[in-house]
């Protein structure tokens, strides 16, 4: 079955990084899109970032762009972000997605706090 488990998440200061990891299981890596969301304290579920299959250039919200670093490696099955000058607001739970045989899949998220 499909399987996406994120870690890396933690606590780190205000203009602190943090790199997150996804691996994956259970289909066909590298043919999926693969995305990041994250989903602050008392707020909607937002996409982050995206890198799809075709390889083309990954693509980001307009609030992580410059900062935030989607990469995979398919011969791992794993989807990573890297989140540099990070602020209080990036607060959140991280997960990341993806879409099989018209079903979307989740993990179960990685929690990262930002807080001095």
């Amino acid at each position: 079955q499909v399987q996406l488990v994120e870690s890396g998440g933690g606590l780190v200061q205000p203009g602190g990084s943090l790199r997150l990891s996804c691996a994956a299981s259970g289909f066909t890596f590298s043919s999926s899109d693969m995305m990041w969301y994250r989903q602050a304290p008392g707020k909607e579920r937002e996409w982050v970032a995206v890198f799809t299959s075709a390889g083309g250039m990954p693509t980001y919200a307009d609030s992580v762009k410059g900062r935030f670093t989607i990469s995979r490696d398919n011969t791992k099955n794993t989807v990573y972000l890297q989140m540099n000058s990070l602020k209080p607001e990036g607060t959140a739970v991280y997960y990341c997605q993806t879409a099989y045989c018209g079903m979307d899949y989740w993990g179960k998220g990685t929690r990262g706090t930002v807080s001095s």
